[in-house]
């Protein structure tokens, strides 16, 4: 982000904090901050959308190329300079391509001072009014956790946040990840709800010099586990997908940590797959049982994996009239619940009250999963893990790489 584009973004929220921080609290206000510019679906990112946050089929007019179809996605898509032809990408988006896009959001004007970077965000006023905040995944340039520390310190009254990033490369991952413990370090007691979606492209182009796995598969990171363990414990919903990964959240619960008022909680792990072991899956979901012993007022966990080809989900959840508690497993590779397993979890519906246990399951062909859009969609998550409209915008990015894809998204 060169000097002039972050000099309008600082004085935009300069002018957004001024107003606002004279409205006074009156319910629920959500703040829905996206940043990009025109131009990133001119050439390269033609089927990249920006629009509102509002509910499919009463989008508005600039936000309506998102319903055309297929058909006329051929003669709107057809610049073989910039790799489309006849609405398909034929040819890899480029490193610097993709960097452009992917650019870091510097607010305010970059400076090498962190103290008067600091100071900047200080100077700005409180804004009450405020209780939620999204930042989602269409905004691909990258925020820094520091300056989200910061941003939402002016927020006195957050109690719900939804957080888009995208995966950050290899060589930066472990700096934004500690950055990132900062950040579920400081946030307020009274957040309630929070959903993270660390979202991703299998097929952007990956520079020689970097391990093929390095950048395709997220490492999971124990340390930011552990923190968001603990910052959950007053959270009432939890969702966080890709950002961690469950076997290391999990393990939270040798630190005697109690979520009392956790509802539902959603995470994902690569453990839920062909290629790990029985012995690695049968400990994730035992430590899960544990760590939901310690969760009185649960009614919702799943566990999840989505990419190409892959799609699977644990699930354990109450019945509305409070009976029964259903286990599912449903994925495109089967998972065996073992005795000692199912046993654990029969001891967590016998601790909660929740009823009989049980045990449904069913298969999924990885045939026609082509991303992990499509994997949200064929597994039937009871709870949203991202926006509805960052799904949609999700799915119709892999239906220009791969084909139409009819799927009831929420």
């Amino acid at each position: 982000m060169n000097d002039i584009d972050s000099a309008f973004v600082t004085q935009s929220f300069e002018d957004l904090f001024s107003t606002l921080s004279r409205w006074e609290l009156d319910g629920d206000l959500v703040l829905d901050i996206s940043i990009y510019s025109p131009s990133d679906s001119d050439h390269w990112f033609k089927y990249l959308e920006f629009g509102p946050d509002i509910p499919y089929g009463r989008s508005s007019p600039s936000f309506r190329h998102s319903e055309v179809s297929t058909q006329s996605l051929t003669d709107l898509y057809d610049d073989p300079a910039h790799g489309w032809r006849a609405g398909r990408r034929e040819t890899a988006l480029k490193s610097q391509v993709i960097n452009r896009v992917f650019d870091e959001i510097e607010c305010p004007v970059p400076c090498e001072d962190e103290e008067l970077e600091k100071k900047w965000w200080q100077r700005l006023p409180l804004v009450p009014a405020i209780t939620g905040v999204y930042l989602r995944q269409q905004t691909r340039r990258r925020w820094k956790p520091t300056d989200l520390t910061r941003m939402f310190a002016r927020f006195p009254n957050l109690n719900e946040l939804w957080y888009e990033p995208w995966k950050d490369e290899p060589l930066m991952q472990s700096f934004t990840d500690k950055d990132h413990e900062t950040l579920f370090g400081s946030l307020h007691k009274n957040l309630r709800t929070m959903i993270l979606f660390e979202n991703f492209n299998q097929d952007y182009e990956i520079p020689k010099s970097w391990h093929l796995e390095a950048i395709r598969a997220r490492m999971g990171n124990t340390a930011l586990a552990r923190k968001l363990a603990k910052t959950s414990q007053d959270l009432q919903v939890l969702s966080a997908s890709f950002i961690v990964d469950a076997r290391h959240f999990f393990l939270a619960r040798r630190e005697s940590c109690i979520w009392p008022n956790l509802t539902s909680l959603t995470l994902t792990s690569s453990l839920l797959g062909p290629d790990a072991s029985s012995a690695d899956i049968d400990g994730m979901l035992l430590n899960a049982a544990a760590a939901a012993s310690n969760m009185p007022k649960i009614r919702t966990i799943e566990i999840w994996n989505g990419k190409k080809g892959l799609a699977m989900l644990f699930r354990y959840r109450t019945a509305r009239d409070g009976q029964s508690v259903t286990v599912t497993l449903r994925g495109t590779s089967e998972v065996i619940l073992r005795p000692t397993v199912a046993q654990a979890w029969e001891a967590v519906a016998l601790r909660h009250r929740h009823g009989r246990l049980e045990i449904e399951s069913d298969s999924i062909d990885g045939n026609i999963i082509k991303s992990h859009g499509e994997a949200i969609c064929h597994l039937k998550l009871s709870t949203q893990v991202i926006r509805p409209v960052s799904l949609r915008q999700i799915v119709k990015e892999d239906q220009l790489r791969t084909g139409p894809f009819n799927m009831k998204i929420w």
